[in-house]
């Protein structure tokens, strides 16, 4: 059964959503300020969270952030802010979509299931495939391909072409890459604008031209994102 976290400091909301959730089978927890999300994130294992920017003790933003350095767990961020840079921020420390206050129930449904369907897809795959398979990554051999040719990559270039070709189009800062690089255990040194260097490398054998990359895409001012157009997802093996 799907668990779906979702936290917020108005009852009212908690209720209406709740009351939608149970008619789609979902299992509900519910937290209302961030210290009782954190918990919640790390004793039930959600699949996804439904998380307000405005809580009474820490943001929702520091929420996202803290959890991102533990998992990949989708978010879906409400908020009341709508300004172009508040709802980039909100992707940028990691969250994966965001609703802007006020909301029918009915778009979170939506919402959550376009995730979920794309969650559970990333899930059946053992190899990730853009560009009509001009780039393909082997999960299982750890293996990288381009044009058809064996790329060699070193551990951390490998690791960081999954991380962001996992999910094209979201905006990883160096932080980010940095973190997730040691939670996979990979011995890393240095200061997180090492980053850059490896990224440099990695375009140099991933890109037709690192100077026009089409696939290691910097983001200014916030980090890197995938730029590759994800082929079609076969879920026969």
């Amino acid at each position: 059964m799907t668990k779906i976290l979702t936290v917020d400091d108005e009852d009212m909301i908690l209720e209406v959503l709740e009351a939608y959730f149970e008619k789609e089978g979902w299992e509900i927890i519910l937290a209302s300020n961030g210290i009782e999300a954190l918990r919640k994130i790390k004793e039930d294992h959600p699949d996804i969270i439904i998380l307000d920017l405005m809580l009474p003790d820490i943001s929702g933003e520091e929420v996202c952030r803290l959890t991102r350095k533990e998992s990949d767990v989708p978010i879906i961020m409400l908020t009341a802010k709508s300004s172009e840079d508040d709802l980039i921020n909100g992707i940028v420390i990691g969250a994966d979509d965001y609703i802007t206050k006020p909301f029918s129930p009915r778009e979170v449904i939506i919402r959550v299931k376009a995730i979920l369907r794309r969650v559970n897809k990333l899930a059946q795959r053992n190899e990730l495939s853009f560009n009509n398979g001009n780039l393909k990554a082997d999960l299982i051999k750890k293996e990288v391909e381009l044009g058809g040719q064996l790329l060699s990559l070193t551990p951390i270039e490998y690791k960081l072409l999954v991380t962001l070709a996992s999910y094209p189009g979201r905006v990883y800062s160096r932080l980010d890459l940095l973190e997730k690089i040691q939670e996979d255990g990979a011995f890393f040194e240095g200061y997180e604008r090492s980053i850059d260097t490896h990224i440099k490398n990695l375009r140099k054998k991933v890109e037709k031209d690192s100077r026009q990359p089409e696939y290691i895409l910097t983001v200014f001012g916030m980090g890197y994102k995938f730029g590759g157009t994800p082929d079609a997802v076969d879920t026969s093996f």
